[in-house]
């Protein structure tokens, strides 16, 4: 296949397998057919919302076996199981989004706010809790988001575009969501969640990159992003409250990415990269 050409069977197959499983949910959650209490008890709804997460594994498995070949996968899943990221991307993944969620939690006590009770019961389960979430929670996406995709967007579109492309449709493959009640996304502004999704394409491409393109990394970067907000939550789950928490870590997640965007565009230019 040509490089330069973006596989667009990987988005479709990606909304679509996702978007079957939840968006029938989402419209008759928002619509008052079903009451939201008989989806949250019964025995249907977690499971088909799980199996609607993979939409990205499944796009990017079924686009290599398509376009590829079968002989295309083992490959693809050997490129996902080196842990030698180097001390630097692993440092880099706790400190971003360890220390981001850390400050959003915090730094609204200054102002009058209260802190966030943690989601955890301690400190001691977050390892387990951040296994959970790279492999059920979150990370699994980038197998078909850094792992699959990208690479084409970059090559297509450059550095700066082809992550801000992913960012932003990272972020409309979650829309459904936000016409869940009572769904963590229901209690989001969407913009703000744009800023967070774009600013975290150019973090994890970054990490990715700095690890030697281990893509395992991109996996273990997401989950920490979704596990530290279970330690240091940012999300008040309340209708109509400002949300100054999750407002900061938003912007200074995008801040963060749009810095280390310009901090490698400016070294590739200066190596002729």
């Amino acid at each position: 296949m040509n490089e330069n050409k973006i596989p667009i069977r990987f988005f479709v197959i990606t909304f679509s397998w996702t978007w079957l499983f939840i968006l029938p949910f989402a419209l008759m959650a928002y619509f008052g057919i079903i009451p939201i209490d008989v989806f949250y008890s019964s025995n249907i709804f977690l499971p088909v919302m799980f199996i609607g997460i993979f939409g990205p594994v499944i796009g990017a498995f079924v686009s290599l076996q398509t376009i590829n070949g079968k002989s295309a996968i083992k490959p693809f899943i050997k490129s996902f199981l080196s842990l030698n990221f180097g001390w630097k991307s692993w440092i880099a993944i706790f400190l971003i989004f360890g220390g981001s969620a850390f400050i959003a939690w915090i730094l609204p006590e200054f102002f009058g706010e209260a802190r966030l009770p943690s989601d955890l019961p301690n400190a001691f389960i977050f390892p387990l809790y951040l296994l959970l979430m790279i492999f059920f929670g979150g990370g699994q996406e980038e197998i078909g988001w850094r792992g699959y995709i990208l690479p084409f967007l970059e090559k297509r579109f450059g550095l700066i575009v082809g992550s801000l492309i992913l960012g932003l449709i990272h972020a409309i493959w979650h829309l459904p969501l936000w016409f869940i009640p009572g769904m963590s996304q229901s209690y989001m502004n969407f913009f703000a969640f744009i800023l967070f999704t774009i600013g975290g394409a150019y973090i994890l491409s970054w990490i990715i990159k700095a690890s030697g393109n281990r893509l395992f990394s991109g996996l273990v970067a997401h989950g920490a992003t979704n596990a530290f907000s279970g330690l240091f939550p940012w999300l008040i789950m309340v209708k109509g409250v400002k949300q100054p928490h999750f407002w900061i870590h938003c912007i200074l997640i995008f801040i963060i990415g749009i810095v280390i965007v310009l901090l490698r565009t400016l070294k590739n230019r200066k190596y002729g990269t």
